[in-house]
């Protein structure tokens, strides 16, 4: 692993590209946060960062190319696709697409789509343009680890197996905060916004998730954006959704992404459940059999607000008079969890609702 300067080297991209055409791994920054990136068209490179991620077989990953004519080689542009490429594009922004399956196994969806980038990054436009081939863009932490902004945010999570996987560290310094990348999908019959980030096509903070894993990833995305408030307020997550909605399986993804490794369940029976890691504790709540909503308060939420806790709440919409008495004390993030058109579709809300 070899860590170079992006600044003050005349030879950079040629260096860069020399390592990814050689199949390996490198680190890079982007205008979100910093990259993994291998090319995306070499089985075994794509190999190499599966092991990197530590991710699971068949999960995609998205690519950055050059620009709308790049795009095109690797993927087929509809209408709606064309439309967001010409308005948004370069820029933070994911759209996913029907994949023409040029690129190698692993990279596309099981079903065919891959979601294309055109960044809004100098560095990564002149790789592109020199490379010439689309890299991977996927972000350099591993699965619920830390957000990426600096070089030590992705070392210091990573175990020395996953470390010996990487070529190259383009180091920028640290990059501002920024969300990732707003991704789209234009293959259905409208858009629609599998994650938000950046750039909104809704007035709402709104995404459609399409199964457990969706909705667990976006309560870890929401909480790395708030994870800056941990020990400085409390962080209430207000969960409103029927039954079977999902408002656990959110709670989990916040569980897995404050590193608590617990199997988390339903408070339904107990009301109240606790969660740890090492650095981390989860207040989970239930509202469903509370009689009266100043109940919640009688269960210690008053006490747990005041030790800056953070405190996950299904049914808060039961308990929302309560809650929002600690609006100036706390960061509360309404989450509205409602049933999609399909069995295994919801559309996920959040913000101040």
């Amino acid at each position: 692993m070899r860590i170079i300067k992006a600044v003050g080297n005349p030879n950079l991209i040629p260096e860069v590209s020399k390592v990814l055409n050689e199949g390996g791994l490198i680190i890079y920054p982007t205008e979100t946060l910093y990259g993994a990136g291998v090319d995306a068209t070499n089985i075994i490179a794509v190999k190499k960062l599966t092991a990197y991620k530590n991710r699971p077989l068949g999960k995609p990953y998205s690519i950055a190319v050059k620009d709308t004519k790049m795009a095109k080689v690797y993927g087929s542009l509809n209408k709606t696709a064309l439309g967001i490429f010409n308005q948004f594009l370069p820029g933070p922004l994911t759209v996913i697409v029907n994949g023409k399956h040029k690129l190698a196994k692993g990279v596309e969806s099981e079903d065919g789509k891959i979601g294309i980038r055109v960044p809004d990054y100098e560095f990564v436009n002149k790789l592109l343009e020199d490379f010439g081939k689309p890299i991977t863009a996927t972000s350099a932490n591993a699965s619920y680890k830390k957000r990426p902004y600096k070089i030590s945010d992705i070392l210091n999570n990573l175990s020395d197996k996953q470390k010996k996987l990487i070529d190259l560290i383009i180091d920028a310094g640290t990059l501002p905060t920024r969300d990732p990348s707003t991704v789209i999908d234009t293959t259905l019959d409208e858009p629609v916004t599998l994650r938000q980030g950046e750039i909104k096509f809704s007035e709402n903070n709104q995404i459609l998730s399409t199964g457990e894993e969706n909705t667990q990833n976006l309560a870890k995305e929401i909480w790395q954006k708030n994870e800056v408030y941990l020990g400085i307020r409390s962080i209430v997550f207000a969960l409103q959704g029927e039954m079977g909605a999902g408002k656990t399986q959110f709670t989990k993804g916040l569980a897995k992404a404050m590193g608590i490794s617990e199997l988390v369940t339903s408070p339904t029976f107990a009301i109240e459940n606790e969660y740890e890691s090492i650095e981390n504790k989860l207040y989970h709540f239930d509202a469903w059999r509370l009689e009266k909503s100043g109940e919640l308060k009688e269960l210690g939420f008053d006490a747990l607000i005041k030790q800056k806790s953070v405190i996950s709440v299904e049914w808060a919409d039961r308990v929302a008079d309560v809650i929002r008495e600690y609006d100036d004390e706390a960061v509360v993030i309404w989450v509205r969890i409602e049933f999609g058109k399909e069995e295994n579709e919801r559309v996920i809300t959040w913000g101040n609702l």
